[in-house]
């Protein structure tokens, strides 16, 4: 399982915390979660391939914070591979406070405005988009994670429809963790429905890796 990349390319992530994972402290310049682990992987199975990789996750960001720094921490590196995670902070802070929160509505907006960014100025990079996630199965129609659960769904469809807009490559991170949980425990992935440990980010990582190979 080889990856697209090519020798001398540049790939380049960006989300929020669970991108981030201390890459902006003791754990730059990659952090410790799925990034580091995409590139562990990468040195294992593919240790002839040179490929610069680049992590600008910012813990809390929403998208109207990618969509305010884009030139910054995007465009002005012109990576070759571009991957995008963001979204569980939109929702969330809709959800809290729906007047300072993000509402779909303006996330899809910002989000259709900094891919269709980095089309015009990269025509020639390469998208892959991984949808949020929420590491739970809780089934009380009268707890907070139920209500993210149901919630969760139309922002995720935001996601999928804007990585068939602009033709890029998907990560279906929240099925792929429901699945995992018809035989596993939340807590083996995540700690709390959000942040997952070591092997809910191995995981994403695997992901990442096969959708980037295909």
């Amino acid at each position: 399982m080889a990856l697209k990349l090519r020798s001398g390319e540049k790939i380049l992530f960006i989300g929020d915390s669970i991108t981030d994972c201390g890459r902006r402290g003791t754990e730059r310049p990659l952090g410790n979660g799925y990034v580091k682990f995409f590139a562990d992987l990468l040195a294992i199975r593919e240790p002839a391939k040179s490929i610069t990789i680049i992590n600008k996750g910012i813990g809390g960001d929403r998208v109207t914070g990618l969509q305010a720094r884009w030139t910054d921490d995007v465009l002005r590196h012109r990576p070759d591979w571009l991957s995008v995670k963001i979204g569980i902070n939109d929702m969330h802070s809709y959800m809290a406070d729906p007047k300072a929160g993000v509402s779909l509505k303006q996330y899809e907006s910002c989000y259709d405005d900094i891919l269709s960014r980095t089309k015009k100025a990269l025509p020639r990079c390469r998208i892959l988009l991984i949808d949020p996630f929420y590491i739970s199965r809780e089934a009380s129609a009268n707890s907070w994670r139920y209500t993210v659960l149901k919630t969760l769904p139309s922002y995720v469809a935001v996601v999928h429809k804007m990585s068939r807009r602009y033709r890029t490559r998907l990560v279906r991170t929240h099925e792929m963790f429901q699945r995992l949980l018809k035989h596993y425990e939340p807590d083996d992935f995540c700690g709390e429905p959000v942040h997952p440990n070591l092997t809910g980010h191995l995981a994403i990582a695997e992901a990442v890796y096969a959708e980037l190979s295909r």
